[in-house]
């Protein structure tokens, strides 16, 4: 049965520009109510008086996925002004480039904090609640990148993306039986700014995408599939369907798998959208 999201609150993080706007926007169109929560608490408050101005409940809160009081903070202000939340859509993210032995441990786990561990917290503060009511859907958005490998100068997000996976679907066979759905959604390459402000810790190291049939989407496509693959049910669902056939063969030979990339890439495919933007 397809999900509503009519009288819901939707708790979108990250949520001030890119795919976390869109999908807000998606939430709203669809009849959510919807909270931005992002540390850029101006974008977010003007994004939700643009949905207000369009006859939807929308509001813009502060939240820094680094300063975990202040989500405690953020989930008073919704639940005050919006209800319980119903819907958790995490969707804070960061990259960096560089070669593995050159990035430092502490860039490591800063990636880890910001691509998944921040994740494990906001689902620990609000999934308490979701089992007493016994419904709820958390959403956590990965990337292709931790489905199968080639993101070789960004070993630290395809890493904590692949964490972030394996948590959502261990997660999802705990909290399903008791009525709290999981997605965890993984785009490919998308248009947003997120590459523009990646720290490069080695300016020589190669940049490989996930293939150049991954053609690059809009925020608002990638908004689409997600909000789609909510109301389905979903557990795992990805924004480019060309993923899948990658992940299948990586799963049938990954020895093999490995091994047409290394050629694809000594031969000078380096797997990039066939467009100058590159993957979010």
């Amino acid at each position: 049965m397809s999900e509503s999201f009519a009288d819901k609150t939707a708790l979108v993080v990250g949520a001030a520009a890119g795919i976390g706007r869109a999908v807000a926007f998606e939430l709203a169109a669809r009849g959510a109510r919807v909270a931005l929560a992002d540390r850029d608490l101006p974008t977010a408050r003007s994004a939700a008086e643009e949905l207000a101005a369009a006859g939807r409940r929308a509001i813009g809160t502060f939240c820094d996925v680094e300063r975990p009081e202040t989500l405690e903070a953020a989930l008073a202000t919704v639940e005050a002004e919006l209800g319980h939340v119903d819907l958790l859509v995490n969707n804070v993210g960061a990259i960096l480039s560089g070669r593995p032995e050159e990035i430092p441990l502490e860039e490591w786990r800063r990636i880890f904090e910001l691509n998944f561990f921040y994740a494990v917290r906001t689902v620990q503060t609000l999934l308490p609640g979701m089992l007493e009511r016994g419904a709820g859907h958390i959403v956590n958005v990965a990337s292709v990148a931790g489905l199968f490998p080639y993101a070789i100068n960004r070993a630290p997000y395809a890493a904590a993306k692949a964490a972030l996976i394996s948590y959502s679907e261990n997660l999802a066979l705990y909290t399903e039986p008791q009525g709290v759905r999981v997605t965890v959604f993984c785009p490919g390459p998308t248009r947003t700014a997120v590459a523009a402000g990646m720290m490069v810790w080695s300016k020589d190291a190669p940049m490989v995408g996930p293939g150049r049939q991954f053609a690059l989407m809009s925020a608002e496509e990638v908004a689409r599939r997600l909000v789609d693959a909510v109301a389905a049910g979903a557990v795992l669902a990805v924004a480019h369907d060309c993923a899948w056939e990658e992940l299948r063969a990586h799963a049938v030979d990954p020895d093999g798998y490995l091994r047409r990339r290394l050629a694809a890439m000594a031969a000078g495919d380096l797997g990039l959208p066939p467009r100058p933007e590159r993957e979010s």
